[in-house]
C-alpha cells in the first residue's frame, strides 16, 4: 500500500484542522488544550488513520505466530485483544504491535514506520506454515472518554481509549457517526498527551539497543513470560530472573519557561553525563510540557537533570521503584548460603 504520505480526509472534512509536517493526520482543530481537555472531561474522537493493519489468515496463524512474537497466542480465542512484541536474537525490540484475534484471521496493528519491515519479517518466516499476510486497506479511530460506538464496529478497549477499526474507504462516513453520538473531534495531541502520561511508548521512544524490560508496562501487557520460544526470549528471561535492566521509560516534567522545548532523541543529562535519551515531547492540558525518555535507573530520582537549556524532572508517579530480588538470583543466594 502507498498511501503512507496521504491526508486523511477527515483533514478536509473537519474545520480548523491542522497538521503537523510529515504528518497525515491532524494534530488540532483549532483549539489544541481546549478540545484535549473538552475530550478528557466528556468524550472526543481521534483521527489515527496512519495506523496500518496486517491480516494474518490461514490454518496454523496461531501457532505461527506464536513461535515469532513475544506473546502466548497459540490458543488465544475469538475476540483477544492484547499486544505483542518482535525482538531481534539480543532481545531488542523491533516492532511492537496491537493483535486482536478475529474467527478467521489476527489483525496486527503497528505505527506506519514499522509496516515495510514487518511485513518482510514475516514474510520470509513462512517457510511451510499454512498462512496468509496481507496488508489490508483498514485502519484506526480512537475513542477517549465515554462516547459509545455503533455495536457493528470492531471496538478494542484499552482501557485509556478504544481503537474503532474501519476500512479506510468508510473513515469519514464511521467519524461522522461517532461524531453524532457526542464524540468531540479532537487532535493527535491528545492521544499523545495521555500516551505519554500512560507510558506507552511509539517507535520514536525507543533506541536501536531497547529491550522489554525497559518499558515496564509491556513486562504485563505484551510479554508472557512462561510461554515456549521465540527469537530474543534468552534475554527476558535473564533479565526477568537475574536483574534489571540499565534502563527505564519515564515520564519527564519539562521546565516550560525554556527558550526551546527538547526534540526526540536530545539527551537527557546529569551535569556532563548522558543518562538517557528524549523520546515524544508534548503539551497536556493539565501537566504542561511532558515528554517521554529513557533513563538509566539509578538517574529517576535525587539527580538534577536537564536537556539542553531545559531543566526536567522525572515525574514521581512513572518512576520505577521495583527493587525486590528477583527469582533466579534469590535462588543463586540460596546455593551460595547468602538466602534464608
Amino acid at each position: 500500500m502507498s498511501d503512507a504520505n496521504l491526508l486523511s480526509p477527515i483533514i478536509k472534512h473537519v474545520p480548523g484542522a491542522a497538521a503537523r509536517d510529515g504528518e497525515s493526520v491532524a494534530w488540532h482543530y483549532g483549539d489544541p488544550l481546549g478540545e484535549q481537555h473538552k475530550a478528557l472531561e466528556n468524550s472526543g474522537v481521534i483521527d489515527r488513520s496512519d495506523r496500518k493493519v496486517v491480516r494474518i489468515g490461514g490454518a496454523d496463524r496461531l501457532t505461527w505466530l506464536n513461535t515469532l512474537f513475544s506473546q502466548k497466542v497459540d490458543n488465544a480465542e475469538v475476540g483477544t485483544v492484547t499486544e505483542a512484541l518482535d525482538l531481534d536474537g539480543q532481545g531488542r525490540i523491533l516492532h511492537h504491535m496491537d493483535l486482536v484475534v478475529l474467527e478467521d484471521c489476527v489483525l496486527l496493528i503497528i505505527a506506519p514506520s514499522q509496516l515495510e519491515s514487518l511485513v518482510k519479517y514475516l514474510t520470509m518466516m513462512v517457510f511451510w506454515s499454512d498462512v496468509t499476510i496481507e496488508e489490508t486497506n483498514l485502519t484506526v479511530l480512537s475513542l477517549i472518554g465515554d462516547s459509545p460506538a455503533p455495536e457493528e464496529l470492531l471496538v478494542l478497549d484499552h482501557g485509556q481509549w478504544r481503537d474503532v477499526v474501519v476500512p479506510r474507504s468508510e473513515l469519514v462516513e464511521v467519524w461522522d457517526r461517532l461524531v453524532a453520538t457526542g464524540a468531540l473531534p479532537t487532535g493527535l495531541m491528545a492521544w499523545e498527551a495521555e500516551r505519554v502520561t500512560a507510558l506507552r511508548p511509539e517507535p520514536v521512544d525507543l533506541d536501536e539497543k531497547a529491550i522489554p524490560h525497559e518499558v515496564p508496562r509491556w513486562i504485563e501487557t505484551a510479554v508472557h513470560l512462561n510461554k515456549g520460544c521465540y527469537r530474543g526470549q534468552e534475554t527476558v528471561a535473564r533479565v526477568q530472573n537475574l536483574g534489571r535492566p540499565p534502563r527505564t521509560l519515564v515520564m519527564l516534567q519539562l521546565d516550560g519557561s525554556a527558550a526551546t522545548l527538547p526534540e526526540a532523541g536530545d539527551p537527557v543529562t546529569a551535569g556532563r553525563r548522558t543518562v538517557g535519551r528524549v523520546g515524544t515531547v508534548v503539551d497536556h492540558c493539565d501537566y504542561g510540557p511532558i515528554a517521554l525518555a529513557l533513563v538509566k535507573r539509578s538517574s529517576q530520582e535525587g539527580v538534577d537533570l536537564s536537556v539542553g537549556d531545559c531543566s526536567v524532572a522525572v515525574d514521581p508517579s512513572s518512576v520505577d521503584r521495583d527493587e525486590s530480588v528477583r527469582p533466579g538470583r534469590a535462588a543463586v543466594d540460596k546455593l551460595r548460603g547468602r538466602g534464608d
